[in-house]
């Protein structure tokens, strides 16, 4: 054991670390705890601490998981007694402690303790603080409260002294706030901040929402003798808030249809009864029959279009909606649309009394159902006035700047609702004209597909829109199939969709693959873009795209997606999944790529692509709404016409609130004995087989009539390939209501139709080809190219026929 030293106060006022086990047995004694206590550790180590810090509360915390913070009475080495702060907590580490406390102690002289400093501290606290604080015992009676409590509640401190947190504020807010600290005593645990909305005596024109906490008060030994609560008024912000969701819930609730009676009577719910006891919505004539508003002079002629009272005992109207209400010139109302501005009134100013004598019914109601305050506030759109909005206030309410702020911003959002909904009527059918002219009328018979669409236009919440679709037949028997959105509404989206759609169709012409079209087509949006004369509109230019490809000989189909719901597929075993493709960025972001997704279909495989207007998931969750996509399509139907019909039925409304647009394709397979295939070697010699070959498959196929073009087709193709493309080289013939050559090779030099002069001895193969032929074109792959004719074959019997009949 190890005297004592009293002359090491660096060591002192740090303090010392003790640890003890789940048992209470000594396994640490550091240095410091030496110095500071006198034992040395082998004196204590494997001690209880019960020996040396015998102290009931303390000793029971050791067995707690939480901390403890207090005073002990300790006896040290030497036989003197200190007192000491002690701090208890448990041990953390990465590996097992089986219960292992850490305990931090240091003389209570280390803490300064300033008497006159306390003091001022105190009385800080109590008579200047700008937090409002009381302090209770612990049965919840209050003790002391400080002066911003005093002004915050209205109640001095000598009169609440004793009295319990219900008492000062009644009705279920207060029981509930003394069950919180009732339990907060209990536990020794802090009370979170939480609003509690309260009328006190300092604020009785209005109820007042304040901000509370509070915190147990502890003695030295950890016993809770009492709980401290701080309030905070908050009822401007509060106010402040409700002003934020008030706006919030107008700019989702005004306008959402474009009718102009029903917006109207949505401004009117709005402002009654969140701002005012009485809410009168007039409007000019003009605008009830759509036509442009006029210049006004002397008295003005306006239409009741909505009312709303909410007081008990307050009239809602004694007119009826619809008449006719005539204003002075020199009246409040008239003068608010000429001046363009608020006006506030009360009723004892002499314009307002003066207004109300020129109407004795008027008067009579507003002495009757004591109108105290008056804000008329025009409601005008784009330059022009269509009416105005009157609020009123019973006694003792006024308005006030910021209710006049909030009642203009509000009104100015109706405004362009309304002039909105008369403009509708005569945009819409223009722009839906347009849109109906823009898609395809009927969609053309395909080899490869069956197919069915449907587009729906949307109902006046939102005008027509930039949904579009299409069925691009492709050389070899394959079909696009495609489904686009042009993000907005009206005129312009469906300009938009009609640039989109000719530019895919003549991109598919071309024959690129799928991603390589989503790609030209995202750079043709970003030129509209930067072509697009409103710059406040060229940021909204968008739209996303699907782009599909199926190959009926191969059966395979090419999917790249650009932004687009992802189509689904209904297997002939009716198993229905929605495709996992990658879906690329949508259109006009430019400079991201799109992938390219590809899937082996079995024949009967139905594929169904749609925009995001048949999910019609307004209101609903999307997975939701593809599960109810993906139910219908599985509903047993003899026609895709009908299963189309079944779709819309089931996912949309009567009014559908988006454009739809759906395409259903049931894919089918051409059998192996209509397409032959040849592979040719790079031999010259080898172009007399090519023609025996594709010879006898037309005998074979009973089209021995078109033997002649069909050499000479044949000749032409596979020399080019030979003479200029690369290894290897296939020849392929299709048979279906045509009659199809390909030839394939390695190479990804396009050839081209030139006219050869008299003296030249090449050069006119492919122009033979064209003129033999109704079509021929190039297509690449991601390896070589393939040249291909057509010759329609129904046609071209037709015409034999006819010339023999001539004979």
């Amino acid at each position: 054991m190890s005297a004592y030293d009293e002359s090491r106060p660096a060591v002192e006022a740090q303090g010392a670390l003790i640890a003890v086990d789940g048992q209470g047995r000594i396994t640490l004694w550091t240095e410091a705890a030496e110095s500071l206590l006198g034992y040395s550790p082998s004196h204590v180590l494997g001690r209880h601490l019960n020996d040396l810090l015998p102290a009931p509360a303390f000793l029971g915390a050791l067995r707690t998981e939480g901390e403890w913070v207090g005073t002990l009475e300790v006896v040290l080495a030497s036989g003197k007694k200190r007192s000491l702060s002690a701090h208890t907590c448990k041990a953390t580490a990465t590996v097992p402690c089986h219960g292992l406390r850490i305990v931090h102690l240091a003389p209570v002289s280390a803490v300064h303790h300033d008497d006159e400093t306390d003091q001022a501290l105190l009385r800080w606290l109590f008579d200047r603080a700008p937090v409002a604080l009381s302090v209770y015992d612990a049965d919840l009676r209050l003790l002391r409260q400080n002066a911003a409590m005093t002004r915050v509640i209205g109640v001095p401190e000598v009169e609440r002294r004793g009295m319990r947190p219900s008492q000062l504020l009644p009705g279920s807010a207060g029981v509930e706030w003394e069950e919180e600290l009732r339990q907060a005593v209990e536990r020794g645990s802090e009370v979170p901040d939480r609003e509690v909305p309260a009328h006190v005596v300092a604020a009785s024109e209005r109820d007042r929402v304040y901000l509370t906490s509070a915190s147990p008060l502890f003695t030295a030994s950890g016993r809770t003798i009492g709980i401290c609560a701080a309030v905070s008024d908050i009822s401007e912000r509060q106010r402040a808030r409700e002003r934020l969701v008030l706006l919030n819930e107008a700019s989702t609730t005004i306008g959402s249809t474009l009718d102009v009676l029903t917006t109207a009577h949505e401004l009117a719910d709005v402002l009654c009864p969140r701002l005012a006891d009485w809410a009168n919505i007039d409007l000019l004539e003009s605008m009830l029959h759509g036509e442009e508003p006029g210049p006004f002079t002397g008295r003005v002629a306006l239409s009741r279009a909505a009312f709303k009272s909410f007081r008990k005992g307050a009239p809602e109207t004694t007119r009826q909606l619809g008449e006719i209400v005539f204003y002075p010139a020199h009246s409040p109302p008239v003068r608010s649309m000429a001046e363009v501005r608020s006006v506030v009134l009360a009723t004892a100013d002499k314009a307002t009394r003066a207004w109300l004598a020129e109407d004795p019914e008027r008067a009579a109601r507003f002495r009757k159902y004591r109108w105290h305050s008056v804000l008329v506030v025009p409601i005008a759109a784009r330059g022009a006035i269509l009416g105005v909005a009157i609020l009123l206030k019973k006694e003792p309410d006024i308005f006030t700047d910021e209710d006049r702020l909030l009642a203009e911003e509000l009104v100015s959002r109706a405004a362009v609702c309304l002039d909105n909904a008369r403009r509708y009527t005569r945009e819409r059918a223009a722009a839906l004209t347009l849109q109906r002219s823009l898609l395809p009328r009927t969609l053309p018979r395909q080899a490869a597909v069956e197919i069915a669409s449907r587009y729906l236009p949307s109902d006046t919440r939102s005008g027509i829109g930039g949904d579009w679709f299409d069925a691009i037949p492709l050389s070899g028997q394959r079909v696009a199939l495609v489904v686009g959105d042009v993000v907005g509404h009206g005129i312009n989206a469906a300009a938009t969709m009609g640039r989109l759609r000719t530019a895919v169709r003549t991109l598919a012409d071309v024959d690129l693959p799928p991603e390589e079209l989503l790609t030209h087509l995202d750079d043709v949006l970003t030129r509209l873009r930067e072509e697009n004369e409103n710059p406040d509109q060229s940021g909204d230019l968008g739209a996303t795209c699907i782009y599909a490809v199926y190959d009926p000989t191969s059966q395979l189909c090419s999917i790249a997606c650009a932004g687009h719901p992802p189509p689904a597929m209904v297997q002939p075993d009716g198993t229905a999944t929605f495709l996992d493709i990658p879906i690329g960025p949508p259109l006009g972001i430019g400079g991201l790529p799109f992938e390219c997704g590809e899937l082996s279909l079995t024949e009967g495989t139905l594929l169904a692509f749609y925009s995001d207007g048949v999910l019609n998931m307004r209101g609903r969750d999307i997975d939701h709404a593809l599960e109810e996509l993906r139910e219908s399509l599985l509903t047993p139907m003899p026609s895709l016409e009908g299963l189309c019909d079944e779709v819309l039925r089931r996912l949309l409304p009567a009014r559908p609130a988006d454009d739809a647009a759906l395409l259903l394709a049931r894919t089918h397979v051409l059998n192996p004995d209509q397409v032959a295939v040849l592979d040719v070697p790079v031999e010259g010699a080898f172009v007399s087989s090519a023609r025996s070959w594709a010879l006898q498959r037309l005998e074979d196929w009973g089209l021995a009539e078109f033997g002649f073009v069909t050499e000479l087709v044949v000749s032409e193709l596979v020399t080019n390939a030979i003479r200029y493309g690369r290894a290897p080289v296939q020849l392929r013939l299709i048979h279906d209501d045509t009659l199809i050559c390909e030839v394939s090779d390695a190479s990804s030099t396009s050839p081209y139709m030139r006219r050869a002069l008299l003296s030249d001895e090449g050069g006119r193969g492919l122009l033979l080809v064209a003129q033999l032929t109704q079509k021929w074109g190039t297509r690449h792959a991601r390896r070589g190219k393939t040249i291909w004719c057509e010759q329609d074959i129904k046609a071209d019997r037709l015409a034999c026929l006819a010339s023999l009949a001539l004979a």
